[in-house]
């Protein structure tokens, strides 16, 4: 069955973009491309739309989905966009937009391990090139920098308690899948509420394989190197740990007198995309603009 990705806050997105016919925007997630596609409809004949992904599937998908000259798709980290698109000889772009989340279409491939029901592998790498898995930082970290990193990018209250289990368990056997993993996690837990007590142990080292908090702070760093003076930042960020870094990053870039802060605070979804699309729920939109 094909499954279907809602793009997150696209009305609210193309609003503060404000994409104009022949400027240059870049999609640095592209993902299955939702927000590209509305920003191409909007840029004209001469407009250029650059897609940056990580993920071979996801620019395969947006490709096909896409169809369209005016989008130059690019395979990397958006941390490294501006040597991407040094390469075709652009030096600046009119908006930059950042939806941070992961795609319904890679958390509902098994073989991304990135499902806490999948019996497959643990893996969670949005480039499936490198070498450094979920796997791996399970059954081969040492107890304190598990520890370390389900406290800090999972904000995981139990993290001692969780380290603490996985090394014992992998002492035994390797912690192979991901419902092995999700399995001792929710155990510990004893009662389920309405998120899988697994979510957070997942959010950590989903992090910590794509080193996603540093990529977010290059890759913002960057963006105002990118952007023209009026051009437009927008972005979307789905965990406390990523909209700390974004507004922090605005509120400094605003007081250097770099970037005038649109959202004094963060735009959220509304009563009909919840209704539509309830995972969208912890979507926090923030957008800047280039002095």
């Amino acid at each position: 069955m094909e499954i279907v990705h809602l793009p997150v806050m696209v009305k609210e997105a193309i609003k503060v973009l404000n994409p104009i016919p022949g400027g240059i925007y870049m999609d640095a997630t592209i993902g299955p491309g939702g927000h590209a596609e509305e920003i191409l409809k909007l840029i004209g004949s001469e407009g250029k739309l650059i897609g940056i992904d990580r993920d071979d599937e996801a620019l395969r998908v947006a490709q096909k989905r896409l169809l369209n000259e005016r989008l130059i798709l690019k395979k990397g980290n958006f941390s490294d966009m501006e040597n991407l698109l040094h390469r075709d000889g652009i030096s600046e772009v009119d908006g930059i937009i950042f939806d941070l989340g992961v795609s319904m279409i890679q958390m509902k491939d098994p073989e991304r391990g990135l499902s806490f029901n999948s019996d497959k592998r643990l893996d969670m790498r949005m480039d499936r090139e490198q070498d450094l898995s979920a796997w791996d930082i399970v059954n081969r970290y040492p107890e304190k920098e598990l520890e370390k990193i389900l406290r800090e990018f999972g904000e995981e209250r139990l993290s001692r308690k969780i380290s603490e289990t996985i090394v014992r368990k992998r002492r035994i056997k390797p912690i192979d899948t991901c419902s092995e993993l999700s399995g001792i996690v929710e155990r510990l837990y004893r009662t389920r509420g309405r998120v899988h007590p697994a979510t957070k142990t997942f959010q950590a080292l989903r992090i910590e394989v794509n080193n996603e908090l540093d990529e977010l702070t290059r890759g913002l760093d960057s963006s105002l190197r990118l952007l023209k003076k009026g051009g437009r930042l927008c972005t979307i960020s789905y965990h406390s740990l990523e909209d700390r870094i974004v507004k922090h990053f605005m509120a400094q870039s605003s007081k250097r007198g770099l970037l005038r802060v649109m959202t004094k605070k963060p735009m959220t979804p509304g009563s009909e995309e919840l209704r539509t699309n309830p995972s969208s729920r912890s979507a926090k939109l923030r957008a800047a603009e280039k002095i």
